[in-house]
């Protein structure tokens, strides 16, 4: 058996070595991919960095936790809480204890001195227990003097005259001022501040944050337990602050979780990477074993007549596509670990991956991606030997002229279930849960099957689509047009192996670009929906505050309606067992009514008061009238009655609380109109003046929807051109290997049109012609397909009250198409041009 198969192999070199390069780049890609996605589920492990050098730290609670049948949930708070000012004096009575404050700063000139870096303050005898330690100068000892910390990227020095607003701030020092810079520090790489005398911190911001207690950690922890034994009313049974030491003190730093939601897009982008590898590989690399094996046929119609059995070739078949499938899975997975620290550092060099991320040393992608590469080979020749195995000697010979029952019984079924299902899950979706649909796995999973049923449905579509490609180029003078549109419907097989890829590649450039570019314009047209606000002012930085002094002279110009929105959150136990957090805006209701023009499904927005909230069609609860028991930002439990109901759109929107309800959360949007009969340009000019005096920019209300709404953000589009890459890597691999092979096998049929009368250059222009054919054929089918996804992505933004216009990435498409038709002419042209240098009547006479 082996030196039958080793034989074979030798005699036909090219069809293995194109199955083989085919089957080790997929292997390839699957392992690269894998490696980097394994590297993603863990998150480094650090030391504490801000309070490195604090014995303990006791922080006010940052989670609130409800007990469940199941066991204890816990959910983080939006406002996290601070330290009770009695706790602060007991436990200063264990031991030396120092207050921390955090608070954002700002600068009238936009950025300052640190670029786009997110400022805070800090009282200065914190920085004893942190890394912090002065570099210049001395340290602050009355009001008006900071510590600036520096480093790249900014440029502060000891005499430094600067402005700082203090966005949010609660205390009565929370005013702008003038600072001097007295010294500085060196900056870290968890946060960029400046610190202040304590007394200065205490006025800007009241609240203790955390404490630094130099005691023994158990008479600490004892302390708190009794204080929070001992507390009575809303506080009772409620844990108000943590008690924080040895590595326990990292959930003290600035954004602990920074590594994990870092690593998270990273996951999600690796993760649809690595399934669309596997997906793309799998499909072209089954696509070229069969058509390898179907190539085969006139051999198994000889061996059949010689008297094999169709158990012997069948057991050749196999043990040849296990002989390729562990050659090019072992060389495949080399490469692939190879090759996956350098998609690493292309990652980290693009920002799409944080400086530190790194492959680890995980080996369980290589063994998948070994075992599945075996699998596809296995799979993609099975059928086709399987089929040539129950054919009799004289119908495979027959077979082997004329391709002919390209679709038995058993490709009908199993492309009819494909297809049906691919559509099933689609009306579904629409049917039931139409915002399910816009998630991006469901909207890439959904098209791989309708893809790999439109695959299986092949030789019955390229007959069709061949014919409609050609219908005005097969009627112009010449036969060359002609005779590739009868080549490419004759030959069912070639035609739908060499198509496979690009269908696969035009769909999902197609299915990729498009539905984020539709949902991208969705979001932004809702965005413009749901305010009748002029003006959308928002700080720099996410859910940053705006400053006070912008908030007070805002409201303040004459002729204008502002309504002030607070960022909070609010936790709800769903079903007695899920802790369920969802966003929120506390509003004033009246001033929110008049600048908002949100989808209200049932009840209405003018009901809302102290005692209600505003949820959305996500909710389990939905009814108007109705109780909702609830955790509010800062973790106290309330029960609001259902004032009304919003439809859920392209979600995420949260929920609506009157301002009493915010937990203290400081203004962070302002919508602003222009009262009827008001000069409009002088409330511009006002508003604008306003805004460059505190720093704070000043928006229209579409320029905010665009800028916060991008079409496709930068790391979104590098991410979608690493996914699209690698398909149309396999793409030019399969076209090539599979061109190679098919048009080395066509010498004689050259030779018959070379001894009709065609010249060279006649015949090639032929080949060229129907390769062109063909990816047009793979491109058709991968547009139906693709249309049949964005439609329903457009249809179920359309149910979820979002109308808008589907973006077709035409572009992409067009350079995808270039790029595969390049590469499926030279692939054809030249093996043909090499075969063509035989003499036509020894061509015909070696297959005779």
């Amino acid at each position: 058996m082996l030196t039958r198969v080793l034989a074979g192999l030798r005699a036909r070199w090219i069809t293995f070595a194109g199955s083989f390069v085919a089957l080790a780049l997929g292997v390839g890609l699957v392992a690269a991919t894998g490696l980097a996605l394994a590297a993603t589920l863990d998150a480094p492990v650090r030391p504490p960095e801000r309070f490195a050098a604090a014995p303990v730290v006791v922080e006010g609670a940052d989670t609130v936790r409800v007990a469940t049948p199941i066991g204890v949930r816990t959910s983080p708070l939006a406002r996290p809480r601070p330290v009770p000012p009695a706790l602060v004096t007991r436990l200063s009575a264990l031991g030396p204890a120092t207050e921390d404050r955090t608070f954002p700063v700002a600068f009238p000139s936009g950025s300052g001195p640190y670029a786009d870096a997110e400022v805070v303050g800090h009282p200065w005898s914190i920085a004893a227990a942190t890394p912090y330690r002065l570099t210049s100068g001395r340290a602050p000892s009355a009001p008006g003097e900071i510590v600036a910390a520096t480093g790249p990227g900014s440029s502060v020095h000891p005499g430094d005259r600067m402005r700082l607003l203090f966005p949010g701030a609660t205390g009565p020092g929370g005013t702008g001022r003038s600072v001097t810079v007295v010294g500085t520090v060196a900056a870290t790489g968890f946060e960029t501040a400046l610190f202040f005398t304590d007394a200065e911190a205490a006025r800007i911001s009241p609240a203790v944050d955390a404490l630094v207690v130099h005691a023994d950690p158990r008479a600490v922890a004892s302390e708190v337990e009794a204080a929070e034994a001992e507390a009575t009313g809303a506080e009772a049974g409620e844990p108000r602050v943590s008690v924080l030491t040895g590595d326990d003190r990292r959930r003290a730093d600035p954004d602990p979780d920074r590594d994990k939601e870092a690593l998270a897009s990273v996951n999600a982008l690796l993760g649809t990477a690595a399934g669309i590898t596997a997906f793309v590989s799998a499909a072209v690399v089954a696509s070229t074993f069969s058509f390898a094996v179907a190539q085969r046929r006139r051999e198994f119609g000889l061996l059949r007549t010689a008297g094999a059995t169709p158990g012997q070739i069948r057991r050749t078949v196999y043990a040849e596509a296990v002989l390729v499938g562990v050659l090019a899975s072992a060389a495949g997975c080399w490469w692939g670990r190879a090759g996956a620290p350098r998609l690493v550092a292309w990652m980290v060099d693009r920002a799409i991956a944080p400086a530190w991320f790194e492959i680890g040393d995980r080996t369980w992608p290589l063994h998948v991606a070994f075992w599945t590469g075996l699998a596809v080979a296995v799979a993609g020749s099975a059928v086709s030997a399987h089929r040539a195995g129950r054919t009799g000697p004289t119908q495979a010979l027959r077979e082997a002229a004329v391709d002919e029952g390209a679709m038995p019984r058993l490709r009908w079924i199993l492309a009819t279930l494909v297809v049906g299902t691919g559509i099933g899950l689609i009306v579904m979706a629409l049917v039931s849960d139409p915002g399910g649909l816009l998630k991006r796995k469901t909207y890439l999973t959904e098209p791989m099957v309708l893809i790999a049923g439109c695959a299986l449905l092949a030789p019955v579509l390229v007959p069709p689509a061949v014919r409609l490609l050609t219908l005005v180029a097969a009627r112009l003078p010449g036969a060359t047009a002609l005779l590739a549109r009868e080549s490419a419907s004759s030959a069912v097989r070639r035609t739908a192996a060499v198509a496979a890829p690009v269908l696969i590649t035009v769909a999902l450039t197609t299915i990729l670009l498009g539905a984020t570019g539709t949902l991208a314009g969705a979001k932004e047209a809702e965005a413009l929906t749901r305010t009748s606000a002029e003006f959308v002012v928002t700080a720099r930085g996410e859910r940053r505050p705006l400053p006070t002094e912008f908030v007070e002279r805002a409201g303040r110009v004459p002729g204008v309606v502002v309504s002030a929105s607070r960022s909070t959150g609010v936790t709800v136990l769903e079903e007695g067992v899920a802790l369920v957090p969802y966003e929120a805006a506390a509003v004033d209701p009246r001033a929110f009514a008049a600048v908002s023009a949100l989808p209200v499904a049932s009840g209405s927005l003018a009901d809302l008061d102290d005692d209600s909230i505003v949820v959305t069609e996500e909710w389990l609860t939905t009814k108007v009238g109705e109780r909702v028991g609830v955790r509010l930002g800062d973790g106290r439990e309330a029960s609001l009655r259902i004032a009304a109901v919003l439809r859920t759109g392209t979600g995420d929107h949260g929920v609506l609380l009157s301002a009493r309800n915010a937990a203290g959360a400081p203004v962070d949007r302002l919508d602003i109109t222009v009262a009827p009969g008001a000069d409009r340009t002088a409330v511009t000019a006002a508003l604008r003046e306003a805004g460059r005096a505190t720093g704070t920019e000043v928006t229209t209300a579409r320029a905010w929807a665009a800028a916060h709404h991008p079409r496709t953000r930068e790391t979104t589009r590098l991410g979608l051109l690493t996914v699209l890459g690698i398909a149309l890597l396999c793409t030019a691999i399969a076209l090539v290997n599979t061109l190679v092979m098919a048009t080395s096998d066509r010498a004689r049929d050259f030779a018959v049109l070379r001894l009709a009368g065609a010249t060279t250059g006649q015949v090639l222009r032929f080949v060229a012609v129907e390769a062109l054919v063909v990816v047009g054929v793979g491109a058709l089918l991968g547009i139906a397909v693709s249309a049949i996804d964005l439609g329903a992505v457009w249809g179920a933004l359309a149910l979820l009250g979002v109308h808008t216009g589907v973006v077709v990435p035409w572009a992409a498409i067009g350079a995808v198409l270039a790029a595969a038709a390049v590469i499926a002419v030279v692939a054809a042209v030249l093996p043909a041009a090499r075969a063509l240098r035989v003499r036509p009547v020894e061509a015909v006479g070696a297959r005779e």
